[in-house]
Formats: structure tokens, sequence, C-alpha cells
């Protein structure tokens, strides 16, 4: 999904993309942003993984340096995704950012044991909103309109 984003914003004209997972985002990398969209799993109706373990590391090293920012979010859950996206938002709340598009949450439906630990497919649909939220996401910062 993240790819997916990366690919709608790449091709924008005046707008410089960089797709970086978040095991790698530094907050000198993060500061360098002009705009972002994070993209992350949901377990257990929370943020996991190295989305979590980035905002954790990078939110005081950032604190009051990039307010204003645009933001937008991609989550990817089992049924839900609302547990996620809230403690996203509660910790860019924080940072000050401006939320720029509706939250795209991905609900795979996964329930049982085997569903839940089976890869994950993403349809054609689905991965086409993302790629548009990276459109949007570059041709609003190329525009200087975020």
């Amino acid at each position: 999904m993240a790819r997916a984003a990366y690919a709608g914003a790449r091709d924008v004209a005046g707008c410089a993309t960089t797709l970086v997972h978040a095991s790698r985002a530094s907050p000198a990398l993060l500061l360098a942003g002009a705009g972002f969209i994070f993209a992350g799993p949901e377990n257990l109706g929370a943020l996991t993984g190295a989305m979590k373990e980035m905002l954790d590391k990078a939110y005081y090293p950032l604190l009051s340096r990039v307010e204003g920012r645009a933001y937008a979010t991609i989550i990817s859950a089992g049924t839900d995704g609302s547990g996620a996206q809230a403690q996203l938002d509660r910790i860019v709340t924080g940072w000050r950012l401006r939320r720029v598009a509706p939250p795209l949450v991905f609900r795979s439906g996964a329930q049982s044991e085997t569903a839940i630990l089976a890869p994950k497919r993403v349809d054609r649909a689905v991965l086409g909103q993302c790629a548009e939220l990276g459109q949007a996401m570059a041709e609003g910062l190329a525009a200087g309109m975020f």
C-alpha cells in the first residue's frame, strides 16, 4: 500500500518523493520532509511494529520543528483499524501536523488464526486509492497548498 502511494506521488513535477521503511526513517530524514504519508499496521487494536517504534524515536526530536506540515495515513487492519488510526492521530497532534486527506484503512477481514497469519492481498481498487492519495499529496505540496 505504501508502494502504491509512492508510485502515485513520484511522478508529480516539483515534488521530491521518498519511500522509506519506518525502520530507516531518522528524525533528520523526517525533518527534511514537507509532508508525510504514514502507512502502518494495526495489531490488537494499536499501531505496531516499525512504524510505532519510529514515531517513538522521532517524537521529541521533531517536537516544535514540523508544525503545520501536511500528513495523511494508510492503515492495514484485520477488521477495524480505528485504534491504530486514533493512536497515530494523537501522536502527530503533538507535532501539530495538519491532516490533508481522510484516513485510508484497508480491512483484510482476517479473523481465524490461519487467515491472520497468511500473507494479505490488497485488491487493485484499494491500491488505486493509495496511488491517488500519493498523487494528491504530492500535487498539493508541489502547488504550495499544504
